[in-house]
């Protein structure tokens, strides 16, 4: 590793420690459904969410990059790791606005993105929430407005991978390009038909 790449990636954690640092004794909830940068703006918008860091989990080599796990084949999904408030909102809730966030009756795609890399996917942290996720999962089986089986994981989670720098908060640093591709892509358009007035709350 170059000295000018450590000395980048030292100042990226020190950058993350302190929110980090002020949200540790809170839970986290990690999450994939497709394009990071559109997870991470959904969880934003939620009362009580106190962070979303985008990266990858599902994988099992050390220190993945944006272009190895893009490229496929590497067992890791684009995710959201989110720390939130229980005292304002749950991981019912937080399950709740996942489902109606993504296309669950597709593998290993989202929208126009192609791949494993891509897939729905719920990383459970511990058995409380592998019990509440596969409940979540059941009730959406049996009440979905839908009629396409719900394919989505519920899987541990391992270790997350916190992305790349210019990945973080995107849709805030490049809203233009963020808009022309959450558009582009027909994620929006999609939710809205498979959930109607739901989709995406």
């Amino acid at each position: 590793m170059s000295r000018k790449v450590f000395v980048a990636l030292a100042a990226l954690l020190a950058l993350q420690a302190a929110p980090l640092a002020l949200s540790a004794e809170l839970p986290k909830a990690i999450f994939a459904g497709g394009c990071f940068w559109c997870v991470e703006s959904d969880f934003d918008k939620v009362p009580g969410v106190v962070s979303t860091v985008s990266g990858y989990a599902g994988g099992t080599s050390p220190n993945p990059t944006y272009e190895e796990v893009s490229s496929g084949g590497t067992g890791y999904a684009e995710s959201v790791e989110v720390t939130y408030d229980p005292k304002v909102v749950s991981y019912e809730q937080l399950l709740e606005v996942y489902w109606h966030s993504v296309d669950p009756t597709v593998k290993d795609r989202q929208f126009c993105d192609v791949g494993s890399q891509y897939r729905t996917a719920i990383f459970t942290l511990n058995a409380g929430q592998k019990r509440l996720a596969e409940a979540s999962k059941a009730k959406l089986e049996r009440d979905k407005p839908f009629t396409g089986p719900i394919v989505t994981e519920i899987v541990d989670a391992g270790r997350f991978w916190p992305a790349e720098s210019y990945h973080q908060d995107y849709y805030k640093k490049n809203p233009l390009h963020y808009t022309f591709y959450r558009t582009g892509c027909g994620r929006d358009a999609r939710l809205k038909q498979l959930w109607g007035s739901a989709a995406g709350h």
